[in-house]
């Protein structure tokens, strides 16, 4: 079963942040959402176990969705 995160917008925070689902601990904070939603840097964030991340936008609205490792990195 894969991990899942989404990564959003924390409005106490002012930073857009990675969260693990199922547990709520943030694993990264970033300064914007194109820090957040580079493919390197999720890539690294959920290691080689990898994951689902699901991306929202500012508003919370469902944006995207994104899979690590993809079928290309193996």
């Amino acid at each position: 079963m894969k991990r899942k995160y989404t990564v959003r917008f924390d409005d106490s925070r002012e930073k857009w942040i990675l969260k693990h689902d199922a547990t709520q601990k943030v694993l990264k904070v970033f300064d914007t959402k194109e820090d957040a939603t580079r493919a390197g840097v999720l890539r690294k964030a959920l290691g080689r176990e990898g994951g689902t991340v699901s991306v929202r936008t500012r508003s919370g609205v469902f944006e995207e969705e994104r899979n690590f490792p993809r079928s290309t990195d193996r």
